[in-house]
């Protein structure tokens, strides 16, 4: 599989309904899942809000999209990630190597729940990335 770039939507509880927005305007496959399911801790009330959604196109578009839980800063109008995806270890810690140059890291990249692994950071230029390897890949 290569390596992916695509963005990621950050809602404050609209995660479910922007997404099936976006379907009904792209068509595709969408696929999400609730903080619960990852057993994720969240504030009381929070437990369904959408921690990752994933809408894939027929044409090959990839839109991806989570609830940013009330304990997180969430700032509209700039709620756009890049995420990088893919199984390409090597490809994807070395990205991540560079990225966290001078960047403030808020998830290591470390084995998820949901058996990848994961990290996120904002880099010195102010832009938010996550990185998931596809397969558990290796922690940081």
């Amino acid at each position: 599989m290569p390596t992916l770039l695509n963005p990621y939507f950050n809602f404050r509880g609209q995660a479910k309904e922007a997404m099936e927005f976006y379907r009904s305007v792209f068509g595709g496959e969408l696929i999400g899942n609730t903080f619960r399911e990852f057993q994720m801790p969240t504030e009381p009330g929070e437990e369904d809000l959408i921690m990752h959604s994933q809408l894939t196109t027929p044409g090959g578009l990839t839109l991806m999209g989570a609830d940013v839980p009330t304990g997180m800063e969430f700032h509209p109008g700039h709620q756009v990630s890049a995420s990088l995806s893919g199984d390409d270890e090597a490809e994807l810690t070395r990205f991540w190597s560079g990225l966290s140059e001078g960047a403030e890291v808020s998830q290591e990249l470390q084995k998820a729940p949901w058996g990848d692994s994961f990290g996120m950071l904002t880099d010195r230029y102010g832009i938010q990335w996550l990185v998931n390897i596809a397969g558990g890949g290796q922690t940081a």
